[in-house]
């Protein structure tokens, strides 16, 4: 998955990292995934609907046997689910979950013909790949291993197979030898895919960039190459230009590869939730289970802070991959020329922004202060004293108060454009649309300070710009001393909420230059967990290379143990602490060593869970393979404990600019603690965990660290290990204030006021755009302070006047005539689900004009669901609902089709909410 980083030189990804609080996969009406008990013909099993139904998918695989189902009628689709789930041929049944296309904003791109000039800028000029160098990948490179042999199945957007340093074809004997489009370009998650066999990619660039990554050849402008370019891919694309995907595509696309015999499968696909029962988790776990390692990236959402996986990383076996800064921060700038004085004039680099108006602007420079230290430079109101800026670009230095903030001074003197001075390595884009405004851009901070130079000797510094879109382009490199080699910021944070630990371990992540298709510029960079995860399945073809096995358990467990921690580091401040492992797993993956390990482990981690369900004895076996004996010692390295709470009363877990860490550790007892193994002999460890004392446990704090294996041959193993101080089922689910009832046609989720009448489409009729426009139909806002793994809404009728109200259940000690389509919700992660209702309950009827309210109750974590009181309970304002008058045209298209009106039995249709509540009162008096 790729995110938005205001640091990143040239591709912005534009998932929203710092919302907190995100939607729950949207639902698609009327699709549901059917597996079956055995297999069967899915034509046949069509055909039992007598035409309400249609095919989405066959999904009968050697893994998978079912369908993907579209009901034709979605006003029953509920009530005709629930029939499919009761037939003994079929195992289960679930709804199909749309995830979004992992989005990237391009910010500058850079071409073949741009390689012609290669002037550093301030950058450094080591002519390495520095992901390489971190993971050390360069020493299977020193070695010629390449990952030969080895098949790699990228499910993404697509691959840009026709760029030359991918291959340039597609088909056997071709870089990227395999796969299909499962979709087409107009796809968009909720129309019809068109799929065919040419996975290319030229819309998206996410797919091409990830391929570069895994096997880049060494015959382009960039030097970029491939971490396993001896790799065959695979290509499978599940992403049409826009929108998103439906899980049942996800499943097909992964069964797929399966069936294509690939020997690693990636995906930096997902979206929040934290269990490892999401159906596509579940799938992927399958595959892993049957031999083929499945790598998918751990999630961009780090600042959401603890308790935020994301699937289908979150399935069991499957390996998550966080992320970490790369050490140089590559940019690929636009190149322009600027003149001091009277000399010659000078390259310089850029990186433009929005707006972008910079076709033939030719200026002096003017700035307000000389000082290029000063964070506030702009940011105060200009002195009477400014001259008129219109003939001027303004030169800003960045820091302290915002980008706008900055512009508006400088357009109220006339200003029309804009350069700012970087305050860190590198560029980045800025958006700045202030009305009068007419271009902006950004320039490495060295280009800023030399001009400031000789502005402040009283030199006249002309800039002659370039339209950013089409100036040629050249490589920099900028070391990161801020935060390279540490956990990226926006990496997403674990564990899941049955404190199953996730990630597993890190790679480069931030700021990696990679290819990109050649209709969008070819080459770019971009952040995110999406690129840390290619890296390592490349890395794990290498390691298969030099071990020869393929086994999943056995590559995650020695990429685990070999694998390096780091501090923890915020805004560029390390912590005395170590990084916890629900953030970067076991630390940043040393490939070789993994690959040379002579010392294995049985697992690549530990939980010891939370208090309530505290496991704190456990086992893990070491083995030494090698020739000789080796005397091993253990011992206990404490990472930064992670409180989930600000502070012991509050709701909603702390965002990561709020994470509070601590430096309270659990003690660990090993038997034996020292002892030697010959070559060839294994032995058992038992490990006693006593949780940290000191912390509080109301905060819900995450503790970890990293058991250390350290052998006389000279090896340094670790072993990573979390658990919670405090009762996970304790917690609050569900924020009460925050789950309420809106209007449908309401994007700000105002809370409505007690008694509002809505007014609903004709039953059957919520599916008419014309229909839906007249009605104002409720809508139910949930929001979750931490997952649930089912959320229950039921409708309970506040008069007795209709049939339905007099003979309604009883459920919890709440009368209820059913819960609405779509619920119960299952597996849910924290964040917001928004259902607008049209008064259908699950069995496909309709409520009856009335009185009503909605209780809403969400299952705590470890929660019975059989039982109240292990619910959180809230529910809305009274209200009531009536239904729109069906119109002549609209009755006679229902009769046209032989449609019947569906009205619940013993409902007078014409009685509206407030007769149903007179003729209620009048039987009582």
């Amino acid at each position: 998955m790729v995110r938005l980083d205001l640091a990143t030189v040239l591709l912005a990804v534009t998932a929203a990292v710092n919302a907190v609080q995100v939607d729950t996969p949207e639902v698609l009406p009327g699709a549901y995934i059917v597996e079956y008990e055995t297999d069967q013909d899915t034509n046949a099993f069509i055909r039992k609907f007598g035409g309400r139904a249609s095919l989405r998918k066959d999904l009968r695989f050697r893994l998978f046997k079912g369908a993907s189902i579209q009901f034709k009628d979605t006003k029953n689709a509920e009530e005709m689910a629930a029939k499919v789930a009761k037939l003994p041929a079929i195992k289960r049944i679930f709804p199909v979950r749309r995830y979004p296309i992992p989005q990237h904003d391009v910010v500058s791109t850079g071409d073949d013909a741009a390689a012609l000039v290669k002037r550093q800028l301030g950058g450094n000029s080591t002519n390495v790949f520095s992901p390489h160098l971190m993971t050390q990948v360069n020493k299977f490179k020193e070695a010629g291993i390449t990952g030969k042999g080895i098949k790699i199945a990228v499910i993404d957007t697509g691959i840009d197979y026709s760029h030359p340093a991918l291959g340039g074809c597609f088909g056997p004997g071709c870089l990227v030898s395999y796969g299909a489009d499962l979709v087409g370009d107009a796809f968009n998650g909720a129309n019809q895919p068109r799929p065919d066999n040419d996975p290319i990619d030229n819309c998206n660039g996410h797919g091409t960039h990830v391929a570069g990554i895994i096997a880049a050849q060494p015959n382009n402008p960039y030097g970029i190459i491939g971490a396993a370019e001896g790799v065959e891919l695979g290509a499978y694309r599940v992403f049409g230009c826009q929108g998103d995907v439906g899980n049942d595509l996800l499943i097909a696309a992964y069964n797929m590869a399966y069936e294509a015999g690939s020997d690693i499968i990636t995906a930096s696909i997902g979206g929040a939730s934290g269990w490892s029962e999401d159906p596509w988790a579940a799938v992927v776990s399958r595959i892993v289970e049957n031999g083929v390692p499945c790598v998918v990236s751990a999630g961009n959402d780090g600042a959401a802070g603890v308790f935020y996986a994301s699937t289908a990383a979150n399935g069991k076996q499957v390996t998550a991959i966080a992320s970490v800064d790369n050490v140089l921060t590559p940019a690929l700038l636009a190149n322009a020329t600027y003149q001091v004085a009277d000399a010659d004039r000078e390259f310089f680099g850029f990186t433009g922004g929005d707006p972008q108006g910079w076709n033939g602007v030719s200026l002096p420079l003017w700035t307000v202060n000389y000082n290029t230290t000063d964070e506030a430079h702009g940011c105060n109101p200009y002195p009477a004293s400014t001259p008129n800026l219109s003939g001027y670009i303004v030169l800003i230095r960045r820091g302290s108060c915002t980008f706008v903030q900055k512009v508006e001074n400088a357009v109220a003197k006339g200003a029309r454009y804009v350069i700012f001075s970087n305050n860190v390595p590198g560029t980045l884009s800025v958006t700045a649309r202030v009305p009068g405004l007419s271009a902006v851009a950004m320039v490495p901070a060295g280009t800023g300070e030399e001009w400031v130079k000789a502005l402040e000797a009283g030199q006249r510094v002309v800039v002659n710009m370039a339209n950013p879109s089409t100036a040629p382009k050249f490589l920099a490199n900028f070391d990161n001393p801020t935060s390279g080699g540490y956990p990226s910021s926006f990496t997403s944070w674990g564990p899941t909420f049955e404190v199953e630990s996730k990630p597993q371990f890190s790679a480069p992540g931030g700021y990696i230059l990679s290819t990109y298709p050649r209709l969008l510029g070819s080459y770019g960079v971009l952040s995110g967990t999406s690129m840390a995860c290619p890296l390592a399945a490349a890395i794990y073809a290498l390691v298969m290379n030099v071990r020869g096995t393929k086994d999943p358990k056995t590559i995650e467990n020695l990429l685990s143990s070999t694998a390096k921690p780091n501090l923890f580091r915020r805004d560029g401040v390390s912590s005395p602490y170590l990084a916890p492992v629900p953030q970067q797993g076991a630390g940043l993956v040393q490939a070789w060593d993994a690959a040379k390990a002579t010392t294995l482990l049985s697992t690549s981690g530990l939980s010891f869970n939370d208090t309530d369900h505290f496991n704190p004895v456990q086992t893990f076996t070491v083995s030494n393979t090698g020739t000789s004996s080796i005397t091993y010692s253990l011992s206990n390295i404490g990472a930064a404990a992670a409180y989930t709470y600000s502070s012991p009363g509050a709701l909603t877990p702390a965002s990561l600019a709020s994470v509070e860490l601590a430096g309270n550790f659990a003690s660990l007892a090993f038997s034996p603690s020292t002892f030697s193994l010959g070559a060839g002999q294994r032995r058992i460890v038992t490990v006693r965990a006593t949780a940290p004392t000191g912390l509080d446990v109301k905060r819900l704090p995450v503790y970890s660290g990293y058991i250390a294996i350290n052998g006389s041959d000279n090896s340094a193993l670790s072993l990573p290990y979390l658990g919670v101080a405090g009762s996970l089922h304790s917690v609050a689910v569900l924020n009460s204030d925050n789950t309420l009832l809106a209007r449908a046609r309401d994007s700000t989720n105002s809370p409505v006021a007690a008694n509002l009448t809505f007014t609903l489409p004709p039953p059957g009729q919520s599916n008419v755009t014309a229909v839906r426009n007249r009605a104002d139909m409720p809508k139910l806002v949930v929001t979750l302070a931490m997952g649930s793994a089912m959320i229950r809404v039921d409708v309970v009728p506040l008069t007795n006047c209709s049939t339905a109200a007099q003979n309604a259940k009883v459920v919890f000690g709440t009368r209820t005539l059913g819960q609405p389509e779509e619920f119960p919700s299952w597996y849910n992660p924290r964040g917001t689900l928004q259902y607008a209702w049209d008064g259908r309950l699950a069995d496909g009827s309709y409520v009856p004009a009335g009185r009503y309210k909605l209780v809403v109750r969400a299952l705590r974590i470890f929660g019975d669901e059989s039982k109240s009181d292990e619910y959180d309970v809230t529910e809305t304002v009274p209200f009531r609902v009536r239904y729109l008058t069906e119109g002549k045209s609209e009755k006679r298209k229902r009769l046209v089709k032989g449609e019947r009106a569906l009205w619940l039995v013993g409902v007078d249709r014409r009685q509206t909410p407030e007769q149903c509540e007179a003729d209620e009162q009048a039987l009582k008096q």
